[in-house]
């Protein structure tokens, strides 16, 4: 019994770790991006693919093992309609944050070039931005849902065979 407590706390605190990051990320990419400030956004781009590095990457790895082996313990076939729709959009969210990822170090880049030139940010960057912005709306979506669930575990039985 112990050991379930320990994977649910685990695996609540990764499903927080990605929402919460890329809630943060979103937000502080957006405020830099809002100032046309080259400086402020390579720095914040910086910090931006840093914490996805520690945190949204660490928590990607955790959540299939401790949700695999949660499954596996509470005897939860991986074809319940709301699981399998959870690992869709968990495969759907990777999908769109790997990308975000290379797009975060290309806006960093794009941004200490400016700064260092002392111009404006060129137009590839706010072009690369609204794809960035683009993709994390779906993804951020997509992990709302796989929350809401992991939580309602709502039976999805028409969906898919049992």
């Amino acid at each position: 019994m112990e050991v379930d407590l320990i994977l649910r706390w685990l695996h609540v605190i990764g499903a927080c770790v990605l929402l919460g990051t890329g809630a943060g990320i979103a937000f502080f990419m957006l405020m830099a991006h809002r100032t046309k400030d080259a400086r402020l956004i390579a720095h914040t781009a910086g910090v931006v693919v840093l914490a996805d590095l520690l945190f949204t990457a660490t928590a990607v790895i955790v959540q299939p093992i401790t949700g695999g082996l949660l499954a596996w313990r509470l005897g939860w076939p991986f074809s319940e309609g709301w699981l399998a729709l959870s690992l869709l959009l968990y495969v759907l969210t990777g999908a769109f944050w790997l990308p975000v990822v290379w797009i975060q170090l290309r806006l960093r880049g794009l941004a200490r070039a400016a700064a260092e030139a002392g111009r404006a940010l060129p137009a590839r960057y706010h072009h690369l931005f609204a794809v960035w912005f683009a993709c994390g709306v779906p993804a951020f979506a997509a992990v709302l849902m796989i929350i809401w669930l992991m939580l309602a575990r709502p039976d999805l039985g028409i969906w898919l065979v049992r």
